[in-house]
């Protein structure tokens, strides 16, 4: 998993039958600080994200996994809006 910040949505009215009702949005991936490490993925939404967010994102054959994704055909899911994150600091 990956944590990114939500940046955008993306519109795609001519698209692969089985993309259709989901949500689609474009994030940045970040770190824990939140500088942006990879702009611009899009990733399928299955928790209510919005832009703003900061997400937890699965890569790969991992994102088909979630309800309602098996088998449709996308490379990235949202998993879980993140609240809060905690660095700590090394000595």
């Amino acid at each position: 998993m990956r944590v990114a910040r939500v940046i955008g949505t993306v519109t795609a009215t001519a698209k692969d039958a089985q993309l259709t009702g989901h949500k689609l949005l474009l994030c940045d991936i970040v770190d824990g600080a939140g500088k942006v490490l990879e702009p611009s993925l899009v990733a399928a939404d299955t928790c209510g994200a919005g832009v703003g967010d900061t997400v937890m994102i699965v890569h790969g054959s991992g994102a088909r996994l979630p309800a309602g994704l098996a088998g449709v055909p996308i490379d990235a899911s949202i998993v879980a809006i993140v609240e809060h994150i905690t660095l700590s600091k090394n000595k």
